[in-house]
């Protein structure tokens, strides 16, 4: 078998990399992407390696561009990204990025804190307009004084005081400022219960919202001026202004200095205006220079930290000139590492060329399945349920015909196969512009990497639609009805219960061409009961030819493995058991549609066609049918001599069971006793290599792998027997329930007919019976609800229904069969893998 069907072959090598050239051959396997290398100090704290100083200037490096993508995310600046992954800079080059990015984040600092400088002086400038507008407009409204705060001294001068004529000179404080509008009705309270009412508060709401310079945002702010007697009151009220946060400025008493220093505001505004617009180009313009570069330089700065990142899991000889490191690799790309390794070595200008040495170990390797785009989505569906072990069988390339073909069967409907294979194709086509936008929506996400899989099961679908003849819940007549209809008007008024009859002449007597015959969609009543024997034996035989062929790919494994304990043991066992009850069950129903029909006469009629369920429980339970030719002309029996056979298949059957629960263990037990009065011969490397482990060696080869050093001890045998009986148990049990479990595939399909025909019948139809232009009109707004319903319940919730049934019948039903799973994913040093995944943390 090729790559195709198992895992890469994989080795573990040894490599030596001369000190100057190790950052260069790093980089060219980064970009290769076809090596894992293993961690040579674990016991080393991550800040005592050689490169943590490399690696902290590049996380340094990476704080500042992300800090340059915030300010230009702020300014809404698009970021050229054009596709393309520059290669990972040299060490040298690592000076000229570090004062470049020092450069520009020092340059924006400083125009950021002086354009933040130039906007609150603007706002204080901007807080002061209004002030002096709106106590303008305060004491314009004072009436018949001689002095503008007369109004003001008669609010805080008592009804004792005015009776008594002592009110004199009085003089009044005032102060005058801004304070956020949500906090003034507090600050009036405050002031008033502090002071015991005796101040004077006037406000007014600012309309238009003011920037906050320190971080961007609009606030509403109100202006209120204070009056007050004394300096006591004065200190109290300046305090609780500070506690509020409010803002105090300096107003003039008399009119011609307010006016004076208006004047000289909106001077001062108009300049600073022009100040800022000049700031805020040239921040722009920074800004707009580094977008262009900005992607590129995340790449290279994430390639030069992965690079010093890998160098750290590398030792260094004692000449502390040389690192050596260990990694796996795949055996048919040693020659493709090695060309990649000399031209690392001549871009670093190095004279001694690198060295890579294949190792012998016990250790399984990682498991390596090459993929492409297309194969990529299966291979993740068959990873999401366990990594396969090393070289074991890979069921990917099987489930790319299995997987749409049993979503299929339960989706099996030519119009919404069509919506699907529509949508997928559509993603198909236009492959490159949609992954470049790189969307973070995480459903769009699974979508579009499921592209092929959508789009095989779309035109999966469509196929068993045609089978079904099914497009909309409505038939396709394309090769004419090969039925004739001989009643009348008169005989359905009298008998609505009549059905055609497939031994007269309304059969033609020769099968529709391709799939049902159209005529199924005009007989409602005996619709349901043909297509139900018809979905549910077919669910029955497809489950079953899949289990069987999930055993034979165990098959495949115990012959690559050479473990014959496990085919004489385990394989041998479980296909009889499968293939004489179930198999015999299917051979059953084929025989039942070939030798009895409608057309037959005799004990072959189609009333005498006996029932599978029936005939299979009875021959499960070795129960005997009496049955008298003389009395009953129908038999039980399908062919001569069935009741010997089945009873023959039953006792081999259950044979199967104890030959599959002792065989192993007592050949082991036996395997052990002899082991210990014979030498022990060394495992051979091939072995070692081939990554077999403690249960593929407990075959021929068990008593000397478990004598060989670095494997593990040997199990007691008490496990074997616990073990072997729940794999039994697990097995024979597990046919029956499986088997049955393939009837989701049969119970899928019903409801998902039945679904579409009531959206037919129930809505579309209705828009359908409508006559005149308020028909046309009915029925457009019926057809619009029709398809958001269709799409909505019977594609996407409908499809994905009958697509985790059908992930559930590859994982549980398929995959028991020979599938462990008891892998470690291969994971290289891969510069692709690694900038997509922290250009997805970076974007999030």
């Amino acid at each position: 078998m090729g790559s195709l069907f198992r895992s890469e072959e994989m080795t573990l090598c040894q490599l030596f990399l001369q000190s100057e050239a190790a950052y260069a051959c790093v980089s060219e396997l980064g970009e290769l992407g076809l090596v894992q290398f293993r961690d040579l100090n674990p016991d080393v704290n991550a800040f005592q390696r050689k490169f943590v100083n490399e690696v902290r200037r590049c996380d340094e490096m990476e704080r500042k561009l992300r800090y340059l993508e915030k300010e230009i995310k702020k300014d809404g600046i698009p970021m050229l990204d054009t596709g393309d992954s520059p290669e990972a800079p040299q060490p040298r080059e690592m000076i000229d990025l570090e004062a470049t990015f020092e450069k520009l984040e020092n340059e924006l600092r400083e125009v950021n804190q002086n354009a933040e400088a130039l906007k609150r002086n603007f706002l204080e400038l901007t807080e002061l307009k209004h002030i002096l507008r709106k106590t303008q407009v305060f004491f314009d409204e004072q009436e018949g004084g001689m002095h503008t705060t007369e109004s003001m001294t008669r609010a805080l001068i008592t009804d004792e005081s005015r009776a008594g004529n002592a009110m004199g000179t009085v003089q009044l404080g005032f102060v005058a400022g801004v304070i956020l509008r949500e906090r003034l009705p507090a600050f009036e309270r405050m002031l008033w219960r502090a002071c015991r009412g005796n101040v004077f508060l006037r406000q007014a709401m600012i309309e238009s919202p003011l920037e906050d310079p320190s971080n961007g945002d609009n606030v509403y702010k109100s202006v209120f001026i204070i009056f007050f007697q004394g300096d006591q009151l004065k200190t109290r009220v300046k305090k609780i202004c500070e506690g509020f946060r409010a803002t105090l400025y300096p107003c003039p008493e008399a009119p011609s200095d307010r006016r004076e220093m208006a004047m000289g505001v909106m001077t001062r505004i108009e300049d600073l205006n022009t100040v800022l617009g000049q700031t805020q180009d040239h921040r722009h313009r920074v800004l707009v220079a580094a977008a262009k570069n900005l992607k590129n330089w995340f790449v290279k700065v994430r390639k030069i930290k992965a690079i010093y990142h890998t160098l750290n899991l590398f030792n260094l000889d004692v000449t502390q000139k040389c690192l050596i490191a260990e990694c796996w690799v795949p055996v048919l790309d040693i020659e493709t590492i090695q060309i990649a390794l000399r031209r690392g070595t001549e871009r670093s200008g190095s004279s001694v060329p690198p060295i890579l040495n294949r190792m012998q170990t016990f250790e399984n390797p990682p498991t390596y399945n090459r993929t492409n785009k297309f194969t990529n989505a299966f291979q993740a569906l068959i990873d999401a349920y366990g990594i396969a072990s090393y070289r074991e069988m890979n069921p990917a390339p099987y489930t790319i015909i299995t997987f749409p073909f049993l979503f299929s069967v339960m989706f099996g409907d030519l119009g919404h196969g069509s919506i699907m294979a529509l949508f997928g194709l559509w993603m198909v086509l236009k492959e490159k512009p949609l992954a470049a936008k790189k969307s973070d929506n995480e459903i769009w996400n699974i979508f579009f990497g499921g592209r092929y899989i959508i789009f095989l099961m779309g035109c999966f679908s469509m196929y068993t639609g045609l089978i079904y003849n099914d497009l909309f819940s409505k038939s396709l007549n394309i090769f004419g009805s090969h039925w004739r209809i001989n009643y009348n008007t008169s005989t359905v008024m009298e008998n609505k219960v009549l059905q055609l009859d497939p031994a007269g002449e309304d059969y033609l007597q020769y099968p529709y061409p391709f799939g049902m015959d159209p005529v199924w969609q005009v007989a409602p009543l005996n619709k349901i009961i043909f297509q139900n024997a018809y979905k549910m034996k077919i669910s029955i035989i497809f489950g079953v030819i899949h289990m069987i062929f999930g055993v034979i790919v165990g098959l495949c494994n115990h012959r690559y493995f050479k473990n014959k304990m496990a085919i004489y043991c385990e394989f041998i066992p479980q296909i009889i058991f499968l293939v004489f009850l179930f198999f015999y069950m299917v051979l059953m129903m084929f025989i039942k549609w070939v030798r009895f029909s409608a057309a037959n006469e005799g004990a072959f009629s189609e009333n005498c066609a006996p029932s599978i369920l029936i005939t299979f429980i009875n021959m499960v339970l070795m129960k005997s049918v009496d049955w008298d030719p003389e009395k009953d002309i129908c038999s039980p029996y399908m062919f001569s001599g069935q009741s010997a056979l089945q009873t023959l298949l039953v006792i081999v059957a259950v044979l199967c069971v104890p030959w599959m629960l002792l065989a192993k263990p007592i050949l082991i037990m036996r395997a052990r006793k002899e082991a210990h009065h014979q030498p022990i011969v060394p495992v051979e490397n091939g072995d070692a290599e081939n990554g077999l482990n403690a249960q593929n060696a407990l075959g021929q080869h068990e008593s000397q792998a478990a004598a060989a050093p670095g494997h593990e001890e040997e199990e007691e045998m008490s496990e074997i027997f616990i073990h072997q009986g729940i794999h039994t148990i697990e097995y024979v049990l597990g046919s029956i329930s499986h088997t049955a479990s393939y009837l989701r595939l049969w119970a899928l399909s019903l409801a998902h007919a039945q679904l579409s025909e009531v959206l037919w019948n129930m809505v579309l139809q209705v828009g359908l019976k409508q006559g005149g232009w308020v028909g046309g009109v009915v029925l457009w707004v019926v057809f619009a609800f029709w398809a958001i319903l269709t799409v909505g319940i019977l594609v996407l919730m409908e499809g994905l229904s009958a697509f985790l049934h059908t992930l559930r019948l590859h994982w549980v039903e398929f995959q028991s069969k020979f599938y462990s799973g008891l892998g470690y994913a291969f994971q290289p040093f891969s510069f692709e893998t690694i900038v997509d995944v922290s250009g997805t943390t970076s974007d999030e």
